[in-house]
């Protein structure tokens, strides 16, 4: 270590020489870091203090996202993608605290002032709000939030919230089943048909409502919970991180459906009918073909 960073770390832990930071590191792993360092050793067989940590698989890192730069924004000027959806530090669709800590970083740390300067220095043309498509969707919102204020029933809109989430916890999680997922999809209309009825949103829409607000997007998770219950019906295989318990091999690993379910789906919300539609797009493989997975 040399120049400023060795400066700037002498001037805050006192220290005299690049020799003197490299024990006190070493010291400081020791204390903080010492259950980790001894898995890393123990699957390594490699001296952690001595020898760089190899991270696997690293391909996981590439997996998915769109692309943005430094600033986070997408290859379209003024579309910006945060977390987990772009590729810039792990890849999209993964899991654990690598995932959240970008969601975290992005959110908290970046996008608040890349936004901004984005904002500051590009003239944007102003909303025509007497367009009949503005119009008609400010009918829309006001509408809805009439009507949301207008239940006047006895149940919190946290009970309903937490209701939904545990039956998703219970049979949309990691691990499910056909009987469980079918159960979901009969229950949410049954929560959402008491929502619309029973939930009591008090306030009103002249002044900040948390209530209200809150409201809204527990009526839009009702709509997202049950398309979820559909899309993993009709995946009927265990794939990636969902783990189906009919779909599994012999010795417990998870079993793909690569004849019928190599696709991607896309679903079409259908304001008049019962079900949403669902799109799919076949994934072809050109260099790299399919291979089952095993997390042994």
């Amino acid at each position: 270590m040399r120049g400023a960073a060795w400066e700037t770390a002498a001037s805050e832990f006192s220290l005299t020489s690049p020799t003197q930071l490299n024990v006190w590191g070493l010291m400081w792993s020791m204390r903080n870091m010492e259950t980790f360092l001894k898995c890393t050793r123990g699957s390594q067989r490699k001296n952690p203090y001595q020898v760089p940590m190899r991270i696997y698989p690293a391909v996981h890192y590439t997996m998915g996202g769109l692309w943005v730069d430094y600033n986070l924004m997408s290859t379209i000027a003024g579309l910006f993608v945060i977390g987990e959806a772009n590729f810039s530090d792990h890849g999209a669709n993964r899991l654990g605290a690598s995932a959240l800590m970008q969601g975290l970083a992005d959110g908290y740390f970046v996008i608040p002032h890349t936004i901004n300067d984005y904002l500051a220095t590009t003239e944007i043309e102003r909303a025509d709000i007497t367009h009949p498509a503005f119009r008609r969707m400010a009918t829309e919102v006001s509408l809805r939030v009439k009507k949301l204020l207008d239940i006047g029933g006895n149940r919190t809109v946290d009970s309903f919230h937490q209701e939904l989430g545990k039956l998703l916890w219970d049979h949309c999680g990691m691990v499910r089943n056909e009987q469980g997922l079918k159960y979901a999809v009969q229950k949410i209309p049954e929560i959402r048909e008491e929502f619309w009825r029973n939930a009591n949103v008090v306030g009103d829409d002249g002044e900040l409502n948390q209530v209200l607000e809150k409201a809204g997007r527990v009526a839009d998770f009702l709509e997202l919970a049950e398309l979820m219950c559909y899309d993993a019906l009709e995946r009927a295989e265990s794939c990636g991180c969902h783990f189906r318990e009919e779909f599994q091999t012999a010795d417990g690993e998870p079993q793909r459906n690569d004849e019928h379910c190599c696709y991607v789906s896309a679903w079409e919300y259908a304001p008049d009918s019962e079900l949403p539609w669902l799109h799919k797009e076949p994934l072809t493989f050109e260099y790299v073909h399919l291979a089952q997975r095993s997390y042994k």
